[in-house]
C-alpha cells in the first residue's frame, strides 16, 4: 500500500483536485502493478488530502513505469502536493497483518472510509507487541458493526515504522458504542498502547471523495 496525504493551500485547492482527478490518478493506475486507488478527505485529524493506493508489491515504486512519471508535467509542477502542500506525508508499506492475501481482500474495492494510525515501537518490545497487535487488538475491532476490516502494514521507507488500516462503511464507525467497548476490553490494551508512540496525525479518518 501506499499512501500520499498533505494539506493544500485553500486557494490551490480548485486545481489541485482537478489536476489529480484528470490526470495524476489516472497516471498513476496506468503504472503496472499499482492495481486500485482513490482519493479520501480528512473527517478526523489530517492531514486534509489522502490518496490510497494498493500495490502488487512495495517494490512497484522503484520500477521504470513509476519513475517515468518523474519530473511531473508542467501541471503536476504547479499542483503536487509534495510541491504545494504542507505537512507532507508519503508511506510505502508491506502488509504484515494478515499474513496472506485472501480472495475476498483482492476482490474488495476502496473502501468508503479509514482509520489510519502510523506509530512507533521501541526494538525491545516490537515481537510482544506485534504478537499481541494482530492477535488481539486488530481482530476484536473486526467484529465491530461497520469495520469491513483491519489490516497492519510495515513501512519499508522513512517515517513511522508501522501502520493500521481500518477499513469503514462509513467515517463515524469508531464512534460507536461497539467500537469504544473494544478499546479496553482486553486487559493487555492498556499496557501494550502505552508501548507505542502515534505519529503527528495518528489516528486519522477520512472519507472517501474520488475514484475512477
Amino acid at each position: 500500500m501506499m499512501l500520499v496525504s498533505a494539506d493544500i493551500p485553500a486557494e490551490k485547492e480548485e486545481e489541485f483536485n482537478r489536476w489529480y482527478k484528470e490526470e495524476h490518478l489516472k497516471d498513476l493506475l496506468a503504472v503496472p502493478g499499482i492495481l486500485d486507488g482513490a482519493r479520501y478527505e480528512a473527517t478526523k485529524s489530517g492531514p486534509k488530502h489522502l490518496a490510497v493506493y494498493e500495490l502488487e508489491s512495495a517494490d512497484v515504486i522503484n520500477t521504470d513505469a513509476m519513475k517515468a512519471l518523474r519530473p511531473f508535467t508542467e501541471w503536476g509542477q504547479r499542483r503536487a502536493p509534495s510541491i504545494i502542500g504542507s505537512n507532507y506525508i508519503r508511506m510505502v508499506m508491506e502488509m504484515i497483518y494478515p499474513d496472506s492475501l485472501t480472495d475476498e481482500i483482492a476482490n474488495s474495492g476502496m473502501a468508503p472510509a479509514l482509520q489510519i494510525g502510523r506509530m512507533d515501537v521501541p526494538a525491545a518490545n516490537q515481537d510482544e507487541w506485534n504478537k499481541w497487535y494482530s492477535g488481539v487488538y486488530v481482530p476484536n475491532y473486526e467484529k465491530c458493526p461497520g469495520v469491513i476490516r483491519g489490516r497492519r502494514w510495515k513501512n519499508v521507507g522513512e517515517g513511522p515504522q508501522y501502520a493500521v488500516v481500518y477499513e469503514f462503511e462509513d467515517e463515524n464507525v469508531s464512534e460507536t458504542e461497539e467500537w469504544l467497548i473494544q478499546r479496553d476490553i482486553h486487559p493487555d490494551n492498556g499496557p501494550m498502547r502505552d508501548i507505542m508512540t502515534h505519529a503527528e496525525f495518528s489516528p486519522g479518518i477520512w472519507k472517501k471523495t474520488f475514484q475512477l
